[in-house]
């Protein structure tokens, strides 16, 4: 794998217990919170499917989202496509206890399956949502639930 096919990633070090940070990127009321409000359900199990349309630039993206693999407190992957555009997916989450915190790394192979020539599909694009996600969005969520 090079350049546009490497998998598009982020990371960050979070100070929170894993338990803390595990319910926050798999309980659907939380991730509402942080990631996509759109989303009306998710379950972390394997099987479980989802689907919830995101309006971006004045267009509809229905994600299309199916759980391949848990393993609580520390993994969850599922497949990531978009109904009606051509592309297929999969985003991994992995978590690693620290002594002081977790550490998350978001890896999200196959974004060059996507209408490379659509902006919105762009690998720059990609990462720029994951940093944001990861290093923005979610921090400030666990910090305000801190108090």
């Amino acid at each position: 794998m090079n350049g546009d096919h490497d998998p598009v990633t982020a990371e960050h070090t979070f100070d929170v217990p894993i338990a803390t940070l595990w319910q926050a990127i798999t309980q659907a009321e939380q991730m509402r919170q942080w990631f996509f409000a759109e989303m009306k359900e998710f379950e972390p199990k394997e099987g479980f499917e989802t689907e919830f349309v995101v309006v971006c630039e004045g267009r509809d993206f229905p994600h299309v989202w199916k759980i391949t693999e848990v393993v609580p407190d520390s993994k969850i992957v599922y497949q990531w496509s978009y109904r009606g555009y051509p592309g297929d997916s999969t985003v991994t989450w992995d978590l690693t206890e620290l002594p002081k915190g977790t550490h998350l790394k978001v890896t999200h192979k196959g974004q060059e399956t996507f209408a490379q020539d659509d902006p919105i599909f762009s690998r720059e694009s990609g990462q720029a949502g994951w940093d944001y996600f990861i290093n923005e969005s979610l921090p400030a969520y666990l910090d305000e639930q801190k108090g």
